[in-house]
């Protein structure tokens, strides 16, 4: 799953998630569900307790999923409030399944990663070593709204895809044949 964060008018957030996802898509055996935090409404926040809440539109499609990719921005030296609060709606879905990050900002969205990374543990995710940050990928979108990165990061895209892709086959063996203690 390719989870687009931003929600903010003229973000350059789907651009780059459309380019992980066309990455994705020249790997073999491999299902892509992209979800674009701006086009889902999550419940009012009251009717959030620990470990979740009612079920959300997204959530059957979380817990289907066996690996995720956060497209998010750096705001404020954190990430988004629209990607908490997804992550909040949700609990039991993620536990077990490996995350890698795609972050951008100004200077590469890094604080972004390394909150995010807090968070994911907490939540028993495994965020993968191989986490990119996009300096000013702004400055990378072509006339047809493409992003269009440089050799260097789409190298760097596809080295993190591929770690993930092994953590994914791991972890999903793992969840199958050795269920972890409640």
């Amino acid at each position: 799953m390719v989870v687009s964060s931003s929600v903010r008018d003229d973000r350059i957030s789907p651009n780059i998630a459309k380019w992980v996802v066309t990455s994705l898509g020249g790997q073999t055996d491999v299902e892509v569900d992209l979800i674009d935090l701006a086009e889902i409404t999550l419940p009012d926040d009251n009717l959030l307790y620990p470990g979740g809440g009612p079920a959300t539109e997204v959530g059957e499609r979380i817990e289907a999923a066996s690996a995720f990719v956060f497209v998010t921005p750096e705001y404020n030296h954190s990430y988004p409030a629209s990607l908490k609060r997804l992550i909040d709606w949700h609990y039991t879905q993620w536990k077990l399944k490996p995350a890698t990050i795609v972050a951008y900002g100004v200077h590469g969205g890094h604080a972004a990663i390394e909150h995010l990374r807090g968070v994911l543990a907490e939540l028993n995710m495994v965020t993968i070593r191989r986490c990119l940050g996009l300096p000013a990928p702004w400055e990378a979108v072509d006339d047809a709204e493409r992003f269009a990165p440089g050799e260097a990061a789409t190298r760097a895209l596809n080295s993190a895809l591929k770690e993930l892709e092994w953590w994914s086959s791991v972890l999903t063996q793992a969840r199958t044949y050795r269920p972890f203690p409640t």
